[in-house]
């Protein structure tokens, strides 16, 4: 009888990815860097345990709408207070806090639980190209696109 692996907490190996966001829809670059975060680019994912890699993304600022999203898309949030919902425009948003824009479309794509949390936290963004995470050696992405 085969029984089917499953991968243990302590055993997973982490590796760090940078990706370069340059010129890339926000939509689509997501998919992918929610898809490094859980694990499934790896033979041993298992969905109830964390195997994702570390993900580091420059030039956040230079990341790319379709459509007429960049002026129509509304980010909102809500302060839990009456009267306290904010909404800025995706165009705002991408001038003021460039990071937030692919930090949002990535939480969005990862599990709703503490698990997606525990993910959402190897997810490291930076609008510019500059970053402090030198010393771990971070292996260019090689994108499927």
């Amino acid at each position: 009888m085969r029984t089917t692996y499953m991968a243990k907490p302590n055993a997973v190996e982490r590796k760090w990815y940078i990706i370069d966001a340059e010129g890339k829809t926000v939509g689509r670059l997501a998919t992918e860097i929610a898809s490094i975060l859980r694990g499934k680019h790896k033979p041993e994912f298992t969905p109830h345990v964390d195997t994702g890699d570390f993900v580091i993304v420059i030039n956040a600022e230079k990341v790319v709408f379709t459509g007429k999203k960049l002026h129509s898309k509304i980010y909102r949030r809500h302060s839990l207070y009456p009267g306290g919902l904010k909404e800025i425009s995706a165009a705002d948003m991408l001038k003021n806090k460039p990071e937030r824009v692919l930090f949002s479309a990535v939480k969005g794509m990862l599990p709703k639980n503490s698990l997606g949390a525990k993910m959402l936290t190897k997810l490291r963004v930076y609008a510019g190209t500059e970053h402090p995470h030198s010393a771990q050696q971070p292996i260019p992405w090689e994108s499927a696109n």
